[in-house]
Parts: structure tokens; C-alpha cells; sequence
């Protein structure tokens, strides 16, 4: 089964894609090209708000972009080749200038948050090609339920927020709030996992080749929400030192 806590790669998404007949099908080897394009996108706007007057501006745009051409990817999947490089680019603006506000307060913390990331993708990469992780059925479906769990508990910290209010702890740099951040860190590795095992039986399956750009989309999601929780945990283990 494809299963899945990314809601960019969930199980529908091969179910009614033909197998690619007389033309180029989806490859491993073509989504890493696809994925790292993406991420030199990514990192290129980044750069750009990063060296900005007014970075507030950049990750409203960012913000709204990224989840309008999320939105279309994930309902039109034929869309992805177009959709996932300017979703890149949306979220490159997004995390650059919310790179720029975190580093302002806590100098440094950027360079160790994307070496932590691009640290934790190359180990579980190499872990998972080398067959030391394989992820069961049994694991998949704990990822997803934990996944759509703290998804859930995010919303409702979202909305108690329309109102001063916040869910305790959590949020703040105390043991719990750290301890819940670490959780969610190495959560959103583990989806990593899943992405990979995704991909691979996407490509398994002789999916067409637009869809190395819905699997590149994917991994990217999943980076970009490992990154901000990374960043996250990294600031509230200064403010405890503090």
C-alpha cells in the first residue's frame, strides 16, 4: 500500500495514472535530478531575500504562492512540471525571510539549521538505498497517524491564536517545548523515509515522467517542514541557555 504522512505524496496519488506505454516513464534517477533543480531554486530566491530591505513583504509572498501552487499540484498532478519549480521558488522567498528574521535574534542559527538538514536527508538517504531502513506497513501507518496528529494539533494552535490563545508549553523553550519540538524533528525525518519508499514504487510502477516533478514537489514539502522545525528547536535551545 502507499502509504504516506506527506499530503503531497498520499495513496491516490498513482491510483488512475496509466503506466507510461511508449514513452519515457518515471525514474529514481530523474526525480533526484528533478528534486535537486528544486532545491537550487529554493536556495537561489532565498539568497535573494536574504540580501533584502524588507523581508516581511517576501514571506507573504512566499506564504500565499506556496499554498496556492501546492494546492494545484496536488489536485493536478499534470501540472507538476510548471507548479513544483514555482513552488520552489515561492517557498526559496517564504524561508529566506524567515531565515533572515530568526538569524536576526539568533546569529548563526541558519547555517547549523540547513546543515542539520541537508545532514539528516544525505544520512537517511544513504540508510535507506543501502536497505538499513525499510519501512513495514505497521511503520508507515504510525508515521501517518503521528503526522496527521501533529498536523491536527498545529490547526488548532492556529486558530486559538485568532484569539490570544495558545496551546501551553509546547511553544515555549522549557523542557516540554523542546522535548515536543525533537518529536516533531525527527518526525518529519521519518517522512523522509516514506518519500523515498514512495518514489520508488512510483517508479516501480512505470508511472509516467511528469511524475518525478509530483515526487520532487513531495520531498520538498517534507524538507521544508523538517528545516522550520529544525530552525524552531534550534531557538528554543538558545532561549534556554539564556
Amino acid at each position: 500500500m502507499l502509504r504516506t504522512g506527506n499530503p503531497a505524496l498520499k495513496e491516490s496519488t498513482f491510483r488512475g495514472v496509466p503506466r507510461a506505454v511508449g514513452e519515457e516513464a518515471m525514474t529514481l534517477q530523474g526525480t533526484v535530478n528533478k528534486t535537486g533543480l528544486s532545491l537550487l531554486i529554493l536556495l537561489a530566491a532565498a539568497a535573494f531575500v536574504w540580501n533584502s530591505a524588507n523581508p516581511q513583504l517576501f514571506v507573504v509572498m512566499g506564504l500565499v504562492g506556496g499554498l496556492v501552487t501546492a494546492l494545484v499540484t496536488v489536485f493536478k498532478n499534470t501540472a507538476a512540471p510548471v507548479t513544483t519549480p514555482l513552488y520552489a521558488a515561492f517557498e526559496g522567498l517564504l524561508l529566506g525571510g524567515v531565515s533572515l528574521m530568526f538569524e536576526t535574534r539568533y546569529p548563526g542559527i541558519v547555517i547549523n539549521a540547513v546543515a542539520l538538514t541537508f545532514g539528516t536527508l544525505a544520512v537517511l538517504l544513504i540508510a535507506y538505498s543501502s536497505g538499513l531502513i525499510r519501512p513495514s506497513e505497521n511503520f508507515k501507518l504510525g508515521i501517518f497517524a503521528a503526522t496527521g496528529a501533529v498536523g491536527l494539533l498545529y490547526l488548532v494552535s492556529m486558530v486559538m491564536g485568532f484569539f490570544g490563545k495558545s496551546i501551553p508549553f509546547i511553544h515555549e523553550s522549557g523542557p516540554i517545548g523542546i522535548a515536543f519540538s525533537l518529536f516533531v524533528v525527527g518526525l518529519a525525518a521519518l517522512n523522509l523515509v516514506l518519500d523515498f519508499d514512495f518514489i520508488e514504487r512510483g517508479a516501480a510502477m512505470g508511472a509516467p515522467k511528469y511524475m518525478e516533478w509530483v515526487g520532487a514537489f513531495g520531498l520538498l514539502v517534507t524538507l521544508v517542514w523538517l528545516y522550520l522545525e529544525i530552525l524552531r528547536l534550534l531557538a528554543k535551545l538558545q532561549d534556554r541557555r539564556r
